[in-house]
């Protein structure tokens, strides 16, 4: 019996996932979409996870983007339905876009660790990541154009308010590669690491996430998600609106209290 698509693990806090097709450089296909779409949500639902990690199977590949013969095709209804999964998206084409992360919200800070290509989907699904860690071989793009497609999982809205309005247009328009330094420099990506230390740096920073208070964590993610999509008086409204209830929490008195003391505090999430 083959692996799933999509390796899901939990623990401590952390969840990890997995995309798993090393074979074909992580491509997405309709299992893919669906497991990664259920990993979403149950990181949203499970109170106990605080942080997730998005990483490719291998040392190939992040991700390579979409398996054109297994999903586009199957899409433009160029080959039949083959499998559960092929039926899922078919009877509801929005699990592309939650598994894609193009218009569902994690509510919890997500950090990639990225080794070799990580193009076109791959590159898109990075961008709706809050922490990236790149090794030294890794390389992005959207080389959608080159090809007459659009790539629709939102980077012609997210990598223009992340990156410069130039160094977006050379990704989008040329449809060229560039390196884990070019992307270090662009502010695609947090860090460049040796390969083999991609995934440890990546748990180093999910740790010290994990350690934090989780109300003060998810709302300031929020804040700043939502708060980039308003005028800057309305963003400061939302960001009094979120901030006070986690002023007032149980956790912020243990954190004051925990400070005061000289010690870890020990948060509860209420």
């Amino acid at each position: 019996m083959s692996e799933p698509a999509v390796l899901y693990e939990k623990s401590d806090g952390i969840a990890v996932v997995t995309m798993n097709r090393p074979e074909a450089r992580n491509a997405i296909n309709p299992e893919m979409l669906c497991r990664l779409a259920d990993a979403w949500q149950d990181i949203n639902d499970d109170v106990n996870v605080r942080v997730g990690i998005l990483t490719g199977a291998g040392d190939k590949a992040f991700c390579a983007g979409a398996d054109l013969n297994k999903l586009v095709r199957m899409m433009q209804g160029l080959r039949p339905p083959e499998t559960e999964y092929d039926e899922r998206l078919k009877n509801d084409v929005s699990i592309i876009y939650k598994g894609l992360l193009r218009n569902f919200y994690v509510s919890k800070p997500l950090i990639s660790a990225v080794r070799g290509f990580c193009v076109a989907g791959g590159t898109e699904i990075l961008t709706t990541t809050d922490i990236r860690i790149a090794g030294d071989d890794a390389r992005f793009g959207l080389a959608e154009v080159k090809w007459s497609l659009f790539p629709m999982g939102g980077s012609t809205v997210r990598l223009p308010r992340q990156i410069s309005y130039c160094n977006a247009m050379e990704i989008l328009l040329t449809g060229e590669q560039v390196s884990a330094a070019d992307a270090l420099r662009m502010g695609l990506i947090n860090k460049v690491v040796p390969p083999e230390q991609v995934m440890p740096e990546a748990r180093r920073y999910a740790h010290i996430i994990n350690e934090a208070g989780p109300l003060a964590v998810q709302a300031v993610k929020r804040s700043v998600v939502e708060g980039l999509l308003l005028p800057a008086d309305k963003a400061l409204e939302l960001e009094m609106e979120i901030g006070i209830p986690v002023s007032m929490s149980e956790d912020c008195r243990e954190g004051t209290k925990a400070f005061g003391e000289k010690r870890k505090p020990v948060f509860k999430g209420r």
